[in-house]
């Protein structure tokens, strides 16, 4: 294997390398699998290398370093390694190494980042090395054994059998010397129409334990002496805690210490978490809001639409010269559209538990990106990397929000105080409600040119609004620019603009309020593909032209992107009439390397009541590793899409977000849920995401089904503001 050339960890170079607490690491280092003395797992079984530990029994163990929150990724990283070892699948279960374990081995196991639709594309071509290479070292041990060669040996369903004489052997039988071996320099990765178990809808590892509540989360870690923290943070971010008066819940049940947090944040710290939030209920606090406490909806809403209006602006994509074919233009369409901020409101409330000594400090936690809290917990404790672990778990919802670690934080700088005493830092609905990471507000004003023939010849596309990487990422700007602000719009990459028009110009006004954003489920997508997809039905109606035809003219040059369209299309019968009632609408995108597309049927009484019927999904994600994960992670998104779309939406009042619980930020209920059909069409070539991209078609498809039930064009959301409700 390669030689890695690394330089000597400590604590404040392993902080700044991950201060991109939203992306992990990219240092760009070869994997190694392994190496020639055996390295034990905490059974004492034998890792063949870092990614696959065999029992004696011939269970397999498979390291997962990306997180598991509902979204399959775990499962499907198992297949994969699994189908290069070419283990028996009803023996395989998994565990989590954790970022302290990862550091010490020289990030043996890479990225521990889960967001962006990432876990499985960016992580496949290492992992599966690692099944294979297992493998390899397997049959090599079985074959030393018999002293034949190991090209006579072949491994299928966790046996190893010598071809000329029949003889076999098991895993678990030659584990201990395999693990001994030198691991190979290089393997071979199987072409993936010759999959087994990758490519196939095998039920998830992670359900079994979640179904009987075996699964431990974050918020039901139970440690000897545990005691338990409620916190409060200004409500108004840029804020400052000015004083509280500890005086008056001396005397409250349970309590048992309050303590400052960093600048801006008290807590209570209590035997129980009831007793801990009582009295933080009752604990006289002030606070220093500072000058963003003048900030509302109102006056964020009137900077960005002065965005819209000319200035300074970061181009994202442009061809031809769109001024000069806009003033030439026969015919114009214009119109602005608007996104508001959204929660990622998991159903686990921010969480973590942290014990702390002068020479240790431990964190049990659900986290998308392992390193990052890893790094979080560095920071806070102010000890060296090999003097502190995060313990991952189970995440009970994530949706981006988990990819930071102010939580984690939180629960160290708690800890600290109390040296010895492991305490369990739990948010409040209220808490995690109005200090989320939110999906960033925008407005965007969109002008098209036609000519004499009804042909597009200009599109000029302005945002205005937040960018997430200049809050959270400013070392992911180029020269400024926020190039995440154009995903879906951009002329190359994973995220490209699916149209062709001669005159474009895609741009950016930059304005970033005090309300921090964050990588909401889908991110760009979905406010970009909501202007760009209702936009395109407002032109082809302006030109009296069907949704369909007018988008195929201005697609030949993007194949991919018209096959999920026609699919959907196909398949929900457009084109034919459809039933009394019945209205439909179209939306295609790209994000996250896939290609994707919906239609939906809705009908529409007293022109607010809505029922989405049924919306037909297309997916292309080059492979697929799990269909059938693939079609729950389609039909999830459109709960997490049509939510966003009817109930969600945060506003700003006195400079802090009002929606605190869900009485005021509401969730789609199962009665409220259409019918979903999800259509899996992998092409091949490309590894695409899964879990984010089908969230941005729902919103613009649903929109256009109800402009064609009622002649109305809906140009923001949440729908609960227009009076418009599920039927």
């Amino acid at each position: 294997m390669p030689k890695l050339n690394l330089p000597t960890m400590n604590r404040r170079a392993f902080v700044i390398g991950t201060a991109a607490v939203g992306s992990g690491l990219a240092l760009g280092l070869d994997i190694p699998f392994g190496g020639p003395a055996a390295v034990r797992a905490a059974d004492g079984s034998p890792e063949v290398n870092a990614w696959v530990v065999i029992q004696p029994d011939d269970t397999v163990v498979i390291r997962i370093a990306r997180s598991e929150m509902g979204q399959g990724t775990l499962t499907g990283l198992a297949q994969l390694v699994a189908e290069e070892l070419e283990c028996d699948w009803s023996k395989v279960t998994t565990e989590f190494p954790s970022p302290g374990q990862n550091v010490a081995r020289k990030r043996v196991w890479g990225d521990f980042s889960t967001g962006g639709s990432r876990g499985i594309r960016t992580s496949q071509d290492y992992v599966r090395k690692g099944g294979a290479a297992a493998r390899v070292m397997l049959i090599e041990a079985a074959a030393n054994e018999w002293k034949v060669p190991a090209a006579e040996c072949i491994a299928a369903n966790s046996v190893i059998t010598h071809q000329p004489s029949g003889k076999t052997t098991t895993f678990g039988k030659v584990a201990e010397a395999a693990a001994k071996l030198t691991p190979p320099a290089d393997v071979k990765l199987k072409d993936p129409k010759d999959w087994k178990l990758a490519g196939k809808g095998l039920k998830r590892l992670d359900t079994p334990d979640k179904v009987v509540g075996k699964t431990v989360y974050g918020i039901d870690v139970k440690l000897p002496g545990m005691l338990n923290a409620a916190i409060k943070d200004c409500p108004v971010t840029g804020g400052r805690l000015k004083s509280y008066d500890e005086a008056k819940i001396a005397g409250m049940k349970g309590v048992k210490k309050v303590v400052k947090v960093g600048d801006t944040a008290v807590a209570v710290v209590a035997d129980t978490f009831w007793h801990a939030k009582t009295a933080l209920d009752a604990l006289p606090i002030v606070w220093d809001e500072g000058e963003n406490a003048k900030v509302s909806s109102a006056s964020i809403a009137k900077w960005l639409s002065e965005g819209l209006e000319g200035g300074q602006a970061y181009v994202g994509n442009s061809n031809g010269d769109v001024n000069t074919a806009l003033a030439g233009a026969v015919k114009k369409v214009e119109a602005v559209y608007s996104y508001p901020y959204q929660n990622h409101a998991a159903m686990e409330p921010l969480n973590a538990t942290a014990l702390y000594t002068q020479d240790k400090c431990e964190v049990w936690c659900g986290t998308q990106n392992g390193e990052a809290a890893f790094a979080a917990v560095l920071e806070a404790s102010e000890l060296p990397a090999d003097k502190c672990d995060v313990h991952k778990l189970m995440l009970g919802g994530g949706f981006g929000r988990r990819g930071q670690t102010d939580y984690v934080r939180q629960a160290v700088l708690i800890a600290k105080q109390m040296p010895g005493t492991p305490i369990k830092l739990l948010w409040t609905r209220e808490e995690d409600m109005t200090h989320g990471r939110y999906h960033p507000i925008t407005q965007c004003k969109m002008t098209a040119g036609f000519d004499a023939d009804n042909n597009l010849t200009a599109l000029h596309m302005r945002v205005s609004g937040q960018s997430i990487q200049f809050t959270l990422r400013p070392e992911g700007l180029i020269n400024g620019m926020d190039p995440s602000t154009f995903q879906g719009l951009a002329p190359k990459g994973d995220a490209t603009f699916g149209y062709s028009v001669p005159n474009l110009l895609i741009d950016h006004s930059m304005r970033n309020p005090h309300i921090i954003p964050g990588f909401w489920r889908g991110v760009n997508v979905n406010h970009n593909a909501l202007y760009v997809e209702s936009f395109m039905d407002e032109m082809a109606h302006a030109v009296s032209q069907d949704p369909l035809e007018f988008r195929r003219k201005l697609m030949k040059d993007h194949p991919k992107n018209l096959a999920v369209l026609e699919a959907v299309a196909e398949k929900i019968g457009w084109g034919k009439p459809a039933p009394q009632g019945v209205y439909r609408g179209l939306a295609q995108y790209m994000g996250f390397g896939s290609y994707v597309a919906a239609a939906a049927e809705i009908s529409v009484t007293d022109g607010s009541k809505v029922k989405v019927l049924r919306i037909v999904a297309a997916t292309d994600p080059g492979y697929a590793v799990n269909p059938a994960q693939i079609e729950r992670q389609v039909a999830g998104s459109f709960v997490y899409g049509l939510t966003g779309l009817f109930y969600g939406g945060c506003t700003v009042k006195d400079g802090a977000i009002e929606q605190t619980n869900f009485d005021t930020y509401n969730s789609m209920r199962i009665n409220e849920m259409p019918k979903v059909e999800a259509i899996v069409m992998p092409s091949g070539g490309f590894w695409g995401g899964v879990g984010e991209p089908t969230i941005c078609v729902a919103a613009p498809a649903v929109l256009n089904a109800y402009f064609a039930a009622t002649g109305k064009r809906i140009r923001s959301v949440p729908l609960r503001d227009q009076n418009i409700t599920f039927a």
